[in-house]
């Protein structure tokens, strides 16, 4: 039932892009109730369709908001009344990439050890920590490596903590990852670099097997679990690091890097996606909120934090 309603929420995002597609080149709009009512309330009459009522109302719901959020962003960054990077025009969901549903506060309940799911039934969880609040909703996940997530979006407080040290600069590099204004220099782990000869090998042993077949899709998993693991890596260091330096300043000045202009720098581009700079500064700010600390980016032009 998992597996058949991350389908049925895949088929309906990639319905809702087709027809919008379809729609703007017609030069016609609809509005989100319309797309709802065509996409899910007729579809399930239709014989092409019909599967879709054998899935939870709610995981689709949710997955049409989703791809019209994705629009309206798209859309506000081209005009540029979106606030952040770019986002780019919506793709459409792959079947053997990350797959996800969404279920708002009607569609599950928490046990003890289990979740409840809408038509699915009890999903046996094993909790990473205890939900600070009743959730609003939550999110099941499968990435490309199969393995499965619940993600609760709850309320949380803000953390009184007082600091350490009343301010400190970090100056970002590739060796050494971080240059602290203490002197302190943490060096980059390097995840892919350390992974890199198991990954390219995994890769040509997928490219010789055969599509379509069952060896093929075993070495799929096989390079998706690499990467995977080298995501793991890369993100627990980067949790830690900011959680520390977070909890004991109280005032944080970062670097402020183009990131998507170094990347195209052929030589540097892997070194720069491995160090995971941007994700870093996304930790940051969105802990120095949480622990009322004063974050602050500064222009890469300006003396750096080690200096």
């Amino acid at each position: 039932m998992l597996a058949k309603t991350f389908g049925c929420a895949r088929v309906v995002y990639n319905d809702a892009i087709r027809l919008r597609q379809e729609l703007y080149r017609q030069g016609e709009k609809i509005s989100d109730t319309e797309l709802q009512k065509r996409l899910i309330t007729q579809a399930k009459l239709t014989d092409e369709r019909k599967w879709l009522s054998e899935v939870g109302s709610v995981p689709l719901v949710q997955s049409l908001r989703n791809a019209c959020l994705a629009f309206r962003n798209f859309f506000g960054s081209v005009k540029g009344e979106r606030k952040g990077r770019k986002v780019g025009f919506p793709k459409f969901k792959k079947k053997h990439s990350t797959q996800s549903i969404q279920f708002t506060s009607n569609g599950f309940s928490i046990k003890s050890h289990s979740v409840y799911l809408a038509k699915i039934g009890c999903v046996r969880v094993k909790w990473s920590r205890d939900l600070p609040s009743a959730p609003s909703s939550v999110t099941i996940i499968k990435d490309a490596a199969n393995r499965y997530f619940a993600s609760f979006v709850c309320e949380v407080d803000p953390i009184s903590l007082k600091a350490i040290n009343d301010s400190i600069g970090i100056d970002l590099g590739l060796t050494t990852f971080a240059t602290l204004s203490t002197c302190e220099k943490v060096l980059s782990p390097k995840p892919l670099a350390k992974s890199i000869k198991r990954l390219r090998r995994a890769q040509k042993q997928f490219s010789r097997k055969v599509k379509g077949s069952q060896r093929r899709e075993s070495a799929r998993r096989k390079v998706a679990r690499i990467h995977a693991r080298i995501k793991d890596q890369r993100t627990d260091f980067l949790h830690k690091l900011s959680t520390r330096i977070v909890r004991e300043n109280q005032a944080i000045a970062l670097e402020d890097l183009n990131v998507s202009g170094m990347v195209k720098n052929r030589k540097l581009a892997r070194a720069i996606s491995d160090a995971g700079w941007y994700s870093f500064r996304q930790m940051i700010e969105g802990k120095s909120i949480r622990y009322g600390r004063d974050f602050q980016v500064i222009s890469q032009w300006e003396p750096g934090a080690s200096h």
